[in-house]
């Protein structure tokens, strides 16, 4: 195996770091103060080609591999989770899965617009009584000549005011079919009887754009239906590889910036007549970051080759998202720790770490989903199937392995 970056990749980390650290770094502590999402930094990270940025250039995009990806989602998240999370729910949740299961029509219609960064995409799947239960959703979607009617609402939708078009889900059978009543469809904010709400007053993530989204007898043009009826369940789920592969991308970020935060406090303060840096158990909660920081990447790229090679990864991609933000909570929990009473405030960033790192922890499938997942899979209760939609493999050699 080798674990070296290309020289494109390394090229690329330094790019979207160097943006965190001038574009983000410096107004991110008030930005969360105040709940502010400002959406001119997605403007700015589409001028960089980074919303699109394993989309093939055919389709708008920078054609780099899904590790590529990868990278983008690690420097974003050291700076704030909220920037990682709008291109996690654009790109990783929205666009590769119109890459994935989009007919031509609606690429060229929906997915070049987005990875040139033109149009914002967002993801509808959780409700307020189906978040885990996907079955237990409530909205519908029913024929009526050229159109389906939708009707219901989706909730902990990220990017719910800012974004131009959603891939949303809703029966379109008898609920008594459960996974196999529910369809796709794309639908676009400024149709008739679409609206949205922020969510205020969350934890972490202030500075991200996260709310309801209502739907009133919107018609959808049967044009707009994602793959086939029915095939709704499938499709949220290889959307879910693709926006927890990116989640677990961004945890390993959020490690580096606990890390890198915790090392200059280390440096800065003493105690006892010595850098609290020399105090073995200080000298533990940074080994163990260091240790998750080192594990976790392991295991996002060893799912981002799978990607690579356009082969199912949903177990590998489990186990790394929920490795990945078990680590990263640990790990902010820790700087908190080491700071002391200073972890306590807003004068150091650790404190924001920590509020944003529950979140992850959470959604895309929560700590106790994907310890279920894991179990099965090694009892042998759960194997999965190739899906006869898959990513397109990347074309040329990969040298992330």
């Amino acid at each position: 195996m080798d674990f070296q970056f290309t020289e494109e990749q390394n090229m690329l980390r330094n790019t979207v770091r160097q943006f965190t650290d001038n574009e983000i770094m410096p107004y991110i502590s008030e930005w969360d103060r105040k709940g502010k999402f400002d959406p001119a930094i997605i403007k700015k990270l589409a001028d960089l080609g980074l919303m699109g940025v394993c989309i093939p250039e055919e389709y708008g995009g920078s054609g780099m591999d899904y590790n590529s990806l990868a990278i983008v989602c690690e420097e974003l998240e050291r700076g704030d989770t909220a920037f990682r999370t709008a291109v996690s729910v654009h790109t990783g949740l929205n666009s590769m899965t119109l890459l994935q299961w989009a007919n031509e029509a609606q690429k060229q219609k929906y997915l070049v617009p987005q990875a040139k960064g033109e149009k914002i995409g967002a993801f509808g799947l959780t409700e307020p009584g189906a978040g885990s239960d996907v079955a237990a959703m409530e909205s519908t979607a029913y024929r009526q000549g050229d159109y389906y009617i939708l009707n219901g609402q989706k909730t902990w939708i990220s990017l719910c005011d800012t974004a131009d078009n959603f891939i949303v889900f809703a029966y379109t059978k008898d609920r008594s079919e459960k996974h196999k009543g529910i369809s796709a469809f794309i639908v676009e904010r400024e149709w008739e009887g679409f609206s949205s709400k922020a969510i205020k007053g969350k934890l972490g993530i202030r500075s991200g754009n996260t709310g309801e989204i209502f739907f009133d007898h919107i018609k959808v043009p049967k044009e707009n239906l994602l793959g086939e009826e029915g095939e709704g369940f499938k499709i949220a789920m290889s959307a879910l590889d693709n926006g927890r592969f990116t989640v677990a991308a961004g945890a390993v970020g959020q490690i580096m910036a606990c890390l890198e935060a915790s090392i200059s406090y280390c440096h800065e303060r003493s105690t006892f007549g010595k850098e609290i840096g020399k105090h073995q158990l200080v000298q533990q909660m940074l080994a163990n970051m260091e240790a998750g920081l080192q594990m976790s990447r392991l295991l996002v790229y060893k799912a981002g080759e799978l990607k690579n090679a356009g082969k199912r990864n949903t177990r590998e991609t489990s186990l790394a998202k929920w490795q990945a933000c078990d680590f990263a909570n640990k790990a902010a929990d820790d700087a908190v720790q080491i700071h002391g009473a200073y972890g306590f405030s807003d004068e150091y960033p650790v404190e924001r770490y920590l509020r944003n790192s529950k979140a992850p922890v959470i959604y895309e499938g929560t700590r106790e989903i994907h310890t279920i997942m894991q179990a099965e899979y090694v009892l042998g209760y759960r194997k999965d199937k190739p899906l006869h939609k898959m990513l397109p493999a990347w074309e040329e050699n990969v040298h992330i392995k």
